[in-house]
Order: C-alpha cells, then sequence, then structure tokens
C-alpha cells in the first residue's frame, strides 16, 4: 500500500511526459522484462457484453508490471547514482521490481518498510536482492525515514509512481496492447498513485487519439477520483486492492490524468472479489485485488462497456494464500454453492438426524455443524444449529431452505457481508 506524504515528486511542475519518452523506456526496457501476452476472453466477453482482451502482466518475474517502470528509471541514472545505490518506501510491487532488476544490475537497492510489514513481503524482497531497513509503525514514517537515508547516505530515491521516467517504463504496458490487438477502443487503467495510468494513457492516446481511457479506483481508495472530480469521499478501509491502496495521489500523474481521462469508476470490495475468483475460474490466472479492478469496473458498469473492444490489464499477482482462500470461499457464498443456515431445534435425541434428512432429500452436501444452546433466544429446551453445506447452486439451496421451513423449522442464511 503505498501512501505518500508531502512532496511526492521533487519537481513536480517541470516534470513532463510524452509518448517518445514511453517508446524509448520500451527500446531500453525490451528483452529485459517479459512481453506479456494479450489474449481474447470468449468467455467474460459473453458475460460482459464487452470484447474482452486481457494483458497478462502478473507474468512478468515478480508478479507485477511495476518491473517495467523501475527498470527504466534506474537505466537513465548516471554512473556515479548506480554506484552510490537507490532507495524506495514501499511494502508491495515497487520494492520486489526495483530490488530485482537493481540487483540485476549491480546498484545497490534499499527499501525501508514499517515495521508491521508482513514477514511474507520482507523475504520476498530480500529473496530478490533488496537491503530491507524496518522503520516506523506505518508507511509514513517510513517514508519519512528513506527520504532522510536518501540524504544522509547520497541514494537516489525512487518514487513507486510519480515521476515522468516511472511512469514512461509503465506505459510500455499499453504499447504492447496496441502492437499485439491495434483496433482497441478502449483501456481500463487501474489507478493508485497514478503511474500506470498515466504512461498508458498518454502512449495510447498518441496512438489512437480516439481511444477511451477509464480509470478505475477501489470504492475505500478513492483519492486521484477525489482530486479529480472535486468529491471528498471517505479514503480508507480494509481493500482487497491494496496494491493501488493510496491516500495522497501522485502531482505530476494527477496533473496529467485530468486531461487524459475519458471516465472515472469506483469499485465495490464485492466486485473486485467477484472479479478476482472469475479470473482465476475461467482465464485459471491468478490476480491480486488490484489486478482485478479493471474486470471488476466492466461487469459492474455494462451499459458503459457493450459492443466496445476492451482492454484490460491484470496489473499483477501477488496475493497472500490464505486471503486467497478467504475470496474464493465468500464467492462460492455469494453465487450460492457454500452457504451457513441458521437453524432453530428442539434439544432433544434425533433433531439433527431429521434435520439431516431434508439435507439428503436435496442432495446438498452438509460440511460442518455448530450447536450454540447459551446465546440464543429460544427456550432453555431449545438450540441453535449452524449447518455449513454446499449445493449445486442457489437454486438448489433455495429449494433446501423452502422444503426446511415447510418442516416448520425457524431457517436463517447467515450472509457473508
Amino acid at each position: 500500500m503505498e501512501q505518500p506524504l508531502l512532496k511526492i515528486a521533487a519537481e513536480p511542475e517541470e516534470a513532463t511526459l510524452t509518448a517518445e519518452d514511453v517508446r524509448a523506456a520500451a527500446m531500453r526496457i525490451i528483452g529485459k522484462v517479459v512481453r506479456t501476452p494479450t489474449l481474447h476472453s470468449t468467455t467474460l466477453s459473453a458475460i460482459t457484453g464487452a470484447d474482452i482482451w486481457l494483458k497478462f502482466e502478473n507474468l512478468q518475474f515478480t508478479a507485477a508490471y511495476k518491473e517495467r517502470g523501475a527498470l527504466n528509471a534506474l537505466l537513465l541514472l548516471d554512473e556515479e547514482r548506480k554506484s552510490r545505490g537507490v532507495i524506495a518506501a514501499s511494502a508491495g510491487n515497487h520494492a520486489q521490481g526495483l530490488s530485482y532488476h537493481g540487483t540485476r544490475l549491480g546498484v545497490p537497492v534499499t527499501i525501508v518498510m514499517p515495521r508491521t510489514t508482513p514477514t511474507v513481503k520482507v523475504m520476498q524482497t530480500e529473496s530478490v536482492g533488496g537491503k530491507v531497513v524496518l522503520e516506523g509503525e506505518s508507511f509514513d514514517e517510513a517514508y519519512t525515514h528513506a527520504r532522510k537515508l536518501e540524504a544522509e547516505l547520497g541514494l537516489t530515491f525512487i518514487h513507486p509512481f510519480d515521476h515522468p521516467h516511472v511512469a514512461a517504463g509503465q506505459g510500455t504496458v499499453a504499447l504492447e496492447m496496441l502492437e499485439d490487438v491495434p483496433d482497441l477502443d478502449t483501456l481500463v487503467l487501474p489507478i493508485g498513485g497514478g503511474g500506470l495510468a498515466t504512461g498508458m494513457g498518454t502512449a495510447a492516446r498518441a496512438i489512437n487519439p480516439d481511444i477511451r481511457l477509464v480509470g478505475v479506483e477501489a470504492q475505500l481508495y478513492p483519492s486521484m477520483y477525489n482530486l479529480l472530480k472535486g468529491t471528498s469521499l471517505p479514503i480508507g478501509g480494509d481493500t482487497l486492492a491494496e496494491g493501488i491502496a493510496v491516500f495522497a495521489p501522485g502531482q505530476f500523474t494527477s496533473t496529467v490524468l485530468r486531461d487524459l481521462l475519458d471516465e472515472f469508476l469506483l469499485v465495490s470490495e464485492s466486485g473486485i472479489e467477484s472479479a478476482l475468483a472469475l479470473l482465476l475460474q475461467i482465464e485459471k490466472t491468478l490476480v491480486e485485488g488490484a489486478g482485478a479492478t479493471g474486470l471488476a469496473a466492466v461487469m459492474a458498469n455494462p451499459e458503459l462497456f457493450a459492443g466496445r473492444k476492451v482492454g484490460i490489464v491484470l496489473s499483477g499477482g501477488n496475493i497472500d494464500t490464505r486471503l486467497l482462500a478467504n475470496v474464493l470461499l465468500r464467492d462460492l457464498a455469494r453465487s450460492g454453492r457454500l452457504a451457513r443456515l441458521r437453524i432453530g431445534l428442539q434439544d432433544r435425541a434425533g433433531a439433527l438426524f431429521k434435520v439431516a434428512k431434508v439435507f439428503h432429500e436435496h442432495n446438498v452436501n452438509i460440511i460442518e455443524v455448530f450447536h450454540q444452546r447459551i446465546f440464543t433466544h429460544l427456550p432453555a429446551k431449545g438450540l441453535v444449529t449452524e449447518i455449513e453445506c454446499e449445493a449445486r447452486d442457489k437454486a438448489q439451496l433455495d429449494a433446501l431452505v423452502a422444503a426446511l421451513r415447510r418442516e416448520g423449522y425457524e431457517v436463517k442464511q447467515v450472509e457473508t457481508e
């Protein structure tokens, strides 16, 4: 989660980005990052009513597009700065991309992370060559310490998004997409700090002035949306799209995006979860929350994309396995394939057996059973049983619930949200 403080770019008013900068970055990084495929999805096209093309940036070595911008920025350093080393504040994909390519190029890389950073992220960054410094309880404190070390040690700070060199590298994603599918008429761009959208939008608009650029942010973190739309929506919360969970957008990137974006959409957490699960089920590809926001936006706003040829960036694939398991199970619950039913019973022999017979008659599998005798509104001789079960689909589950109620049971389905 990148949360910049003040002065997030050294000279934002002087920074510029052109399509030529993006093309130069493409020549600079060619052969050093994965030239990921752009593939058509027949099934997602049928589901959404749009012609869907996916760019698989989750296939990069560090599983995220961030490598492109980090590498371009490193290659533009002079030899003295390379020898001194670079520094960044990041607990996410920027840390891994910068560490991997810095180590490969012989450039010392220091990454400052909050002490609260999960151990797995520290280990992943160190495994690709980065030196991790843990400082502060929040990203703000880690950022402040990184800028302090930058000055004390003579290091070069490489921002995760708010610099034209970084944005130019990220823009190479659009060059590849439009080379593979020249007649794309819409690009859906995940936005956090804005580096990816700025680079891709600049490159795509130069190739096709009529291309439609749609920005997407998580509903819990509408920082760029607030800035460009003049709104004051609340910012914060536990979002699945932590890769674009930014409290303050870039100064440079916001200036560029103000003139680039045709549409700006916000997506809900449930929408992100559903899109992530759908990509795994249909495309057999794993994305992190931020990487699923583009598809989530199309699914939530079908009228805006119907009949259009839409390019969606699967920006990254780094997600905690336990969190992934939760997302997939919650998606099964939303679709009606997994449920927890709260049923009032008499506390007597055979009561559970009678209920289980109804499940058997409707061919619904019982996974777990929980009894509650104390914390219930029922009389002392009653109990509440929660049964976690697996059905073929929502229709089968609804038929089961109706049958239980016909037998006189009080049944309530425990909601996931």
